[in-house]
């Protein structure tokens, strides 16, 4: 069976049950785990499907709660949208500021365009993203305080390190990433990685959430704060009308990105 013929298989598998086990398509196509794996994989970077841990499911199906992705499939997800908000997002930047960038892909989108702008330093950032690290690595002008700590799928470091480190740390502004996003708060999967997080929180004079707008009504299993202790939300355009009303009335100040607007030049963002 050709790969083409492969792939077609298992979308129609996920449109008919919603999701699918790699270990039965291992029986029903006759071929390796390690195939069907690559499959899946190409399946998800088309936005065809969505990787779950043992499988695939349909890709507007909503993570539950202990789903924890690695980066690299974070980061094929809603791109457009993290783009347009870490955009926004970089306006509450100034020179001479200290942040604190969760792990996350928009917080390393954000680090790109902080990397690309020589106009927003002198900077010095915390971060518990190996990813935003590495992104501002060797940048003049930018300090990088890592946290130190124990590693997550999705390039976080987390645990008693990590927190220690940040008791001892006063920021200006804090941008965190989220896993979901609800009435009740923020969330992530990671019950470690929500207590780093929350940590992040305290340590920040300030805090900016970035969060695009598949991530409301998502909801992990161990929570990270509020919505009365957001100081800035961002998300995209494409959210609901009645998901901007709430939290328009919910957070101190509600900003909306728009994923089709034409990129300003570093030192131009508005």
């Amino acid at each position: 069976m050709l790969a083409t013929q492969r792939r077609e298989r298992i979308l129609d598998e996920v449109r008919v049950h919603g999701a699918v086990r790699v270990s039965d398509l291992v029986v029903a196509l006759d071929v390796s785990d390690m195939t069907v794996r690559r499959d899946i994989a190409e399946l998800a970077r088309d936005g065809l499907v969505r990787r779950v841990h043992g499988g695939a499911v349909a890709p507007d199906t909503p993570a539950r709660s202990t789903d924890e992705p690695g980066f690299e499939a974070k980061r094929t997800w809603s791109s457009a949208e993290k783009s347009a908000i870490a955009r926004a997002a970089i306006a509450d930047v100034e020179p001479g500021q200290s942040l604190a960038l969760s792990a996350g892909t928009t917080t390393w989108l954000l680090a790109t365009l902080i990397a690309a702008d020589p106009a927003l330093r002198p900077l010095t950032v915390v971060t518990n993203g190996l990813r935003v690290a590495d992104a501002l690595h060797g940048v003049p002008d930018v300090e990088v305080v890592l946290t130190g700590g124990t590693r997550t799928p999705s390039d976080a470091l987390v645990g008693p390190v990590a927190d220690a480190t940040l008791h001892h740390l006063r920021v200006d502004r804090a941008f965190l990433g989220v896993h979901g996003l609800d009435a009740d708060g923020a969330t992530t999967p990671n019950l470690a990685e929500a207590a780093t997080d929350r940590a992040l929180v305290r340590c920040a004079a300030a805090t900016t959430v970035l969060a695009d707008h598949t991530k409301w009504g998502t909801v992990g299993l161990a929570r990270i704060c509020g919505l009365d202790e957001i100081d800035t939300l961002v998300v995209d355009s494409g959210l609901a009308p009645d998901a901007r009303a709430h939290l328009a009335d919910a957070v101190a100040r509600l900003v909306l990105a728009d994923p089709t607007a034409t990129p300003a030049p570093p030192g131009e963002q508005p």
